[in-house]
């Protein structure tokens, strides 16, 4: 019994409480009413595979056609969407009870279908982003059709949050995984491929008076400065990815505003399946060669701050102040590291990323600056973003920048950057074993004890220092803006801020 309360108690601390999200009242005729949102997006999405990892603007459109087990309010807070209330039995299972809901079909959800998803996402070739954990799963059972139980060898804490996750959305049970019918408040419409996507809203969604806008025009604007100048000129209602210059003219402007948040964060990956980076040594020179503060000025302007240790916010309980600068600049270390490996007269390396967003490119720029003074001669290789996606996942690079946010504000959303024991991912270090580290996400993930895990993690994060799977580089604020017209959208606080699409349900057009 002591067990259950302090299970329960780790669901509160977390906002994880299950509780059953009531919708009420007769549907309205909102989308007759409610106009077309136009959404200037940075990218044409790669691809629009449910389980797979292909950048924001994916999991944003992800986030309108699709819905998970659970999702996130616009507090950050977890809560249910197809899963109506969910709880941990006394044998230590995860016990999902479904909501009334239905495809996009008309056909309704069941626990086959939600069976079927954990299934087939864990399977070893799936390449799905969450396989990893999802293999910690031993079995689904479906003793209904509204009640799903996730058996697991030892009790998992963080679960409920793999399946809020915009990569693990639930599709109908034998639908292609990139489908474009799933249960989310907009149907896919047409698309006009590299240029736009339309959406029209689904009067069958099981919110009551959601969505509530008629449609949602998502349309390309690849070079930032014509996203902005799109939503000035009132081409577009909201955009993405609002470049860091311009931040200050949009909150001067008063026809329009922004919104803005700290918790994504830059960095590095390596090549650890070959020399030079597959030495720590090498890694460890990286990580005191680059003057980061570079970086949030050239990058940011201004709108960022020094990252010298794992991506763990300083607001987090999880904080450990006297690790804080454990990556510092110390170009004299770096060198003396560097010969340490057997580089005393540097090398030649090529690293990746991207022309296509200008802070991956002038990360990048500062990172080469900093390491030709430790003799480190870099090559940029700057390809378009989906190009960059498909060399980071096949490991054609030697370091990677890499921009991201954790998969949630708990320390094991940190997994997907860190834990070298998942599939192949652009998001980490290629072929780079992390045996300590992905043994401490597990014993993070088993206790729901919060002083343990600040143990663990604490651990964890010590090891990952000295070892280095990624160097830390910059904070970021990342940002939205939106004309005056545009209410309801919400940034999501933290590392949740890649989630706001889900808040476009809630988005109205005045």
């Amino acid at each position: 019994m002591t067990t259950r309360m302090n299970r329960r108690g780790f669901l509160a601390t977390t906002g994880a409480a299950a509780g059953a999200l009531s919708f009420l009242g007769p549907k309205a005729l909102h989308a007759q009413d409610g106009g077309t949102l136009r959404f200037g997006l940075s990218t044409y999405p790669p691809s629009l595979d449910a389980w797979a990892s292909n950048g924001t603007a994916a999991g944003t459109i992800k986030l309108m056609i699709h819905r998970g087990l659970l999702g996130y309010g616009p507090d950050g807070t977890l809560r249910g969407e197809l899963a109506e209330s969910w709880d941990v039995d006394d044998d230590g299972a995860w016990v999902f009870t479904l909501r009334d809901a239905t495809w996009h079909d008309g056909t309704p959800v069941t626990s086959e279908d939600i069976a079927w998803n954990v299934l087939e996402a864990q399977k070893p070739d799936s390449a799905a982003y969450l396989q990893g954990q999802l293999a910690a799963i031993t079995s689904v059972e479906t003793p209904d059709e509204k009640t799903v139980r996730m058996v697991t060898d030892e009790p998992l804490a963080v679960l409920p949050g793999w399946f809020a996750h915009f990569n693990m959305p639930m599709i109908k049970k034998g639908e292609a995984r990139d489908t474009t019918m799933g249960s989310g408040p907009f149907l896919y419409g047409s698309a006009d491929r590299g240029v736009s996507i339309s959406l029209s809203a689904w009067d069958g969604y099981y919110k009551d008076e959601r969505p509530k806008v008629a449609g949602v025009e998502a349309i390309v604007y690849a070079d930032e400065n014509l996203r902005v100048a799109a939503l000035e000129a009132g081409d577009v209602d909201l955009i993405e990815y609002v470049p860091w210059q311009a931040m200050d003219q949009i909150e001067a402007n008063d026809a329009l505003a922004l919104q803005a948040t700290d918790g994504p964060f830059m960095y590095l990956t390596f090549n650890a399946s070959r020399p030079p980076f597959d030495n720590p040594k090498v890694r460890q020179a990286v990580a005191h060669a680059i003057k980061r503060e570079d970086i949030a000025a050239a990058a940011f302007y201004g709108r960022g701050g020094a990252l010298e240790h794992l991506p763990i916010a300083e607001g987090s309980e999880f904080y450990n102040l006297e690790l804080a600068n454990s990556w510092a600049y110390d170009p004299e270390k770096a060198q003396a590291l560097l010969a340490e490996a057997g580089y005393p007269d540097g090398f030649d390396c090529v690293m990746l990323s991207t022309a296509q967003y200008g802070m991956h490119q002038s990360t990048a720029e500062v990172c080469q600056a900093y390491l030709s003074m430790i003799g480190i001669n870099v090559q940029l290789d700057l390809p378009e973003w989906s190009s960059r996606v498909k060399k980071g996942n096949e490991g054609s690079y030697d370091l990677a920048v890499m921009g991201t946010a954790a998969m949630n504000n708990d320390p094991d959303g940190l997994a997907t950057v860190l834990d070298g024991s998942l599939s192949p991912s652009f998001v980490r270090s290629h072929g780079m074993e992390t045996p300590e580290i992905s043994e401490l996400f597990a014993r993070g993930r088993a206790t729901f004890d919060t002083e343990e895990r600040r143990a663990i993690y604490k651990e964890l994060e010590e090891i990952a220092i000295d070892t280095v799977p990624i160097v830390g580089l910059s904070w970021r604020s990342q940002g939205y803006a939106m004309r005056a017209n545009a209410e309801g959208f919400t940034v999501m606080p933290g590392q949740l801020v890649f989630y706001s699409g889900m808040t476009l349900e809630e988005t109205v057009l005045g």
